[in-house]
């Protein structure tokens, strides 16, 4: 037995979106299904919908960013109960049996690689995995999160469950605390968590842009101020002199102005994939100060559910522009012109209008 779920899909790369159903799996015993009631919009989902990043199974429901209520609960669940509030981020299934999914690093499944929320292989119902651009979901109890924050954040909650986690993963994996000096560049859907996060572990945050009119805006969000990347005088005054440095752009750059920002053994690390490779980096500035350039991708489920606990204990959500499903669109179109503050959130609830 399944449920009908109504949904908003891309039904191809140049399409429009357009209202679209498909079956839900009926629960099984280690099931939770979740009405949703916030889905936040994420690249990703822009990227995958109009197939920038290859091939792309349609009609694409994307959306990973899921907050809702439990509804029900299989037979072995434990963790959850009808009427809970509950999270689904990037990954739904993994083979949790390699070392990394032993280590509670799923997002690194080594066999089969996680299973994404949308568009990807459905190890458990076959087909391909839908989104949360979608009325509910179906999802197994160890890919569903705990939500503490009060129900009246809850549209600003959902953007941590990937804009949060691949900003904060790294920097608590490179254990950014007080005393130090971090830099976050680009101030957008991750950069503006990046900075949040970063403040609350007690880090001095320092914003680099190309913008110098996102001053105030990054003073607000907790740094003590924005650095204009393409002023080689002001970037200067800075050289030698970060810890950690988390560069959230993902349009192609030159990566050494930032490089030398850093502290010997400091370390920037790359969340942000471009569409064409960033420019090789001078391996002397790496070589002569024990530099490094690293990657991240998001987090694991326990690191997930720490990086929303943290949240809650300091305060945090995202800051957001709430559409209806029917303005997802339009909403595409602003992002790639960078026209938003900072993510935009669907109201689930405009479905029924649908």
């Amino acid at each position: 037995m399944t449920t009908t779920a109504h949904a908003f899909a891309a039904p191809s790369a140049d399409a429009p979106f357009a209202p679209f159903s498909f079956e839900r799996r009926d629960l099984l015993a280690d099931d939770v299904a979740i009405d949703i009631l916030f889905c936040g919009v994420c690249h990703s989902d822009l990227h995958t919908a109009r197939g920038e990043w290859g091939s792309v199974n349609y009609p694409c429901v994307p959306g990973h960013e899921i907050v809702g209520r439990v509804s029900a609960v299989g037979s072995d669940v434990t963790k959850f109960a009808v009427g809970d509030l509950a999270g689904v981020g990037c990954m739904v299934d993994s083979c949790g049996h390699c070392p990394s999914c032993t280590d509670g690093e799923e997002q690194y499944c080594e066999t089969t690689g996680f299973v994404g929320t949308y568009d990807a292989p459905d190890t458990r119902s076959g087909g391909y995995t839908f989104g949360g651009y979608s009325d509910h979901i179906v999802v197994k109890q160890d890919f569903v999160l705990k939500v503490g924050h009060d129900e009246a954040d809850l549209a600003a909650v959902a953007p941590l469950l990937c804009a949060g986690i691949t900003t904060y993963s790294p920097l608590h994996h490179w254990k950014v605390g007080p005393g130090q000096k971090v830099g976050i560049v680009g101030l957008g859907g991750l950069g503006h968590m990046g900075v949040k996060i970063a403040k609350a572990m007690g880090a001095d945050v320092y914003v680099f842009s190309t913008s110098p009119s996102k001053r105030e805006d990054a003073k607000r969000l907790g740094a003590t101020d924005l650095i204009v990347s393409k002023d080689e005088t002001a970037m200067g005054e800075h050289a030698n002199s970060f810890d950690f440095i988390l560069n959230t752009v993902a349009a192609s750059h030159d990566l050494d102005p930032f490089l030398n920002l850093l502290k010997r053994d400091g370390t920037m690390t790359l969340v942000g994939v471009p569409e064409t490779p960033h420019p090789s980096p001078s391996i002397g500035a790496m070589v002569f100060k024990r530099r490094s350039i690293a990657g991240s991708l998001i987090g694991g489920i326990q690191e997930t559910q720490e990086m929303l606990d943290f949240c809650v204990k300091h305060g945090l959500t995202a800051d957001i522009e709430m559409i209806d499903i029917q303005n997802i669109d339009t909403a595409y179109d602003r992002m790639i012109k960078s026209d938003v503050k900072y993510r935009f959130v669907i109201d689930m609830e405009s479905l029924k209008a649908a």
